[in-house]
């Protein structure tokens, strides 16, 4: 990678760490990297989507269209670590990496502006990946630009620094959040025999969950997390008649995570109607399984050889959720990922920040995956 750019991408990291937006609201962030590629590039075309944006880089009609992705968004996590580039905004930061995403596919971008490349190419600049939505609402740039193939990687700790990983098949499991919603009847205090009150339905919910999760009923890994349980209110004077339990529930297939929900809402409705309460279910933060391609997964693998960085196979795919999945259900493609090493800080925690070097490795295999050394 030219050294100008490695320096421009690294300032562009830093520039967006320390101006982090959440999903949705990523004015700042989608601009400044828009500006960034007007003010560095001349041969690409740079396309606003609104919430997002992409360039492109035409080689010619006869040649295949390929497509990178990156993710802007940034975390509720307060910055707590001293950085020369900490973020600005009061309880937001990128403690994800996204960050570092970016400033790659933007140091990408310039590489391929200065140097050409053999084939056509869509830099997608993606919004809201934290909620689930972001790669939902881009899959359009897909089917308008006829993409063939798309390549994204994420950054990971607990994995050998700077070296690449990958892993056949499934790659991040699939995922929601889910809320069971009850309504009994209100009474006095003093009174509960002439109210209903719906905590004891949870209760015999959340004893259930570990059966409906049991092992012995699915082929791959299925898991329920408790995220919160809200009943009543602090009146001492008045029973409890409602509340919600919210749940993330996620599997390793897609239709295991479908039985899940199932199963789960049977149960629930079947316990309200025991105890005469009303029952209603609400989802968000929804993400597909990922599943990489094996055909472009394996041409990761070459380009990582030939260019002589160190490539690793994962064991298992990632419990976390990507919505990078809904890509590879459009067209055939391939995530892969980058480590920050075996005891750096994990994403999502205080004390996390991306790991510059990371980019130019990353840049190196876009590069070398679009036929470009």
């Amino acid at each position: 990678m030219d050294k100008k750019n490695l320096e421009l991408a690294i300032q562009l990291r830093h520039e967006l760490h320390a101006h982090p937006e959440l999903s949705y609201q990523e004015v700042w962030t989608k601009q400044h990297v828009m500006d960034f590629l007007h003010m560095h590039t001349t041969n690409l075309e740079i396309i606003d989507k609104g919430k997002y944006f992409y360039a492109k880089y035409t080689a010619g009609k006869d040649k295949p269209m390929l497509a990178f992705r990156a993710d802007f968004d940034a975390l509720p996590i307060p910055e707590t670590i001293d950085l020369p580039w900490k973020s600005n905004v009061p309880g937001v930061s990128h403690k994800c990496g996204h960050d570092g995403h970016t400033a790659t596919l933007a140091g990408f971008a310039l590489e391929v502006d200065q140097k050409g490349a053999d084939t056509n190419i869509v830099f997608l600049f993606q919004h809201a990946e934290e909620t689930g939505q972001g790669a939902i609402e881009c899959i359009d740039v897909l089917k308008e630009e006829k993409v063939d193939e798309i390549y994204g990687y994420h950054n990971m700790s607990g994995i050998e620094f700077n070296t690449v990983h990958v892993i056949d098949g499934t790659t991040h499991f699939a995922s929601k959040g889910m809320s069971i919603e009850m309504i009994g009847l209100p009474a006095h205090a003093s009174q509960p025999e002439d109210g209903i009150n719906p905590s004891f339905a949870f209760a015999r919910i959340i004893e259930t969950l570990p059966e409906l999760t049991s092992s012995e009923k699915y082929e791959g890994l299925v898991l329920c997390t408790i995220i919160q349980v809200n009943i009543g209110s602090e009146n001492y004077g008045i029973a409890a008649h409602k509340g919600v339990l919210r749940l993330t529930i996620r599997a390793e297939k897609e239709a295991e995570l479908h039985a899940l929900q199932q199963a789960i809402e049977e149960f629930a409705i079947k316990i309200g109607k025991e105890h005469g309460i009303q029952v209603s279910f609400d989802f968000q933060d929804e993400f597909p399984e990922t599943v990489n391609h094996k055909e472009s997964i394996d041409k990761v693998r070459q380009v990582v050889v030939e260019k002589g960085i160190p490539l690793r196979e994962l064991n298992a795919p990632y419990r976390a959720s990507e919505d990078y999945g809904h890509y590879v259900k459009h067209v055939k493609g391939a995530f892969f990922y980058i480590g920050n090493g075996e005891q750096y800080p994990s994403i999502h925690t205080y004390e996390y920040d991306f790991r510059d070097e990371i980019i130019e490795t990353a840049v190196e295999v876009f590069k070398a995956l679009v036929g470009k050394e």
